[in-house]
């Protein structure tokens, strides 16, 4: 059964760290620039000198490495059937071994682990941004960083209230499930102790009442916000003041760097 205590997507971890400390719109776009990095590095020392980078990064914002960790669990299926479709189907180099009519190639399987590697890579690192920033400091940071769009006619507040949204209702739907599953088990259907189909059986079960719960918890939020005055896009002063300061470009700096260092290698 899931734990509670597990599910850390989208969680705050509260430290004092000095990446806690940055500001949220440094933050926001490191992550891009730190995805165009990722993506762009073609060889292993250039993947191995950004993963050395990234995990000083996670070490010294004082957040346990195992929560990263459990935050890119749920990834893991989809990260094996990466390296298996490269690793079967991808040809080139010498081949290891034949199962049927595919052929496993030293070229497929250094390509796949490659591919895990970037997922990896970018599922631990992106964490930091909801690890260490507070909803309100995130919604400020992306409203800042998405106000150019209203150069081309979209709301970069609509769009702020959607992402924040959606990144607070990952652990809530999350715990939502793990009461329904504890529900099921103190009536005696316990999913630990059924076999892999039943267990597939199970968790379709839960889409519905989760699906309700979700739309139940969508609504009742509206009416909060609503009987709060709030209306979307009108002018309204922040109780709470960005800051950029000198570490923050210094971060900047840093990334854009390590992207100029991918292009140039």
């Amino acid at each position: 059964m899931m734990k509670s205590s597990k599910l850390v997507m989208g969680r705050y971890v509260e430290a004092s760290s000095w990446v806690h400390r940055l500001d949220p719109r440094a933050k926001l776009v490191a992550m891009l620039l730190f995805l165009a990095t990722v993506i762009s590095a073609h060889s292993i020392v250039e993947l191995s000198t950004i993963s050395v980078i990234a995990l000083l990064i996670l070490v010294s914002s004082g957040i346990p490495l195992s929560r990263y960790g459990r935050a890119s669990k749920p990834l893991w299926p989809l990260m094996f059937f990466m390296f298996l479709f490269y690793a079967l189907f991808e040809q080139g180099g010498s081949v290891w071994f034949e199962i049927g009519s595919f052929h496993v190639s030293s070229e497929g399987v250094l390509l796949g682990l490659s591919a895990v590697w970037r997922m990896l890579l970018l599922v631990c690192f992106t964490s930091i941004l909801t690890f260490t920033t507070t909803p309100i400091e995130l919604n400020l940071g992306l409203e800042a960083v998405l106000k150019p769009l209203k150069l081309i006619g979209v709301s970069p507040q609509q769009w702020t209230m959607m992402i924040t949204i959606a990144l607070r209702f990952i652990p809530t739907i999350f715990e939502e499930a793990d009461r329904i599953l504890k529900a099921q088990a103190s009536r005696g259907a316990d999913i630990n102790d059924l076999k892999l189909a039943a267990k597939g059986k199970m968790l379709l079960t839960l889409l519905v009442p989760i699906i309700v719960g979700a739309f139940r918890r969508a609504e009742d939020l509206v009416q909060a916000m609503e009987s709060r005055g709030y209306v979307l896009d009108r002018a309204r002063t922040s109780l709470r003041m960005l800051k950029w300061r000198r570490v923050d470009s210094l971060f900047l700096i840093g990334f854009g760097v390590m992207l100029v260092f991918t292009f140039v290698m």
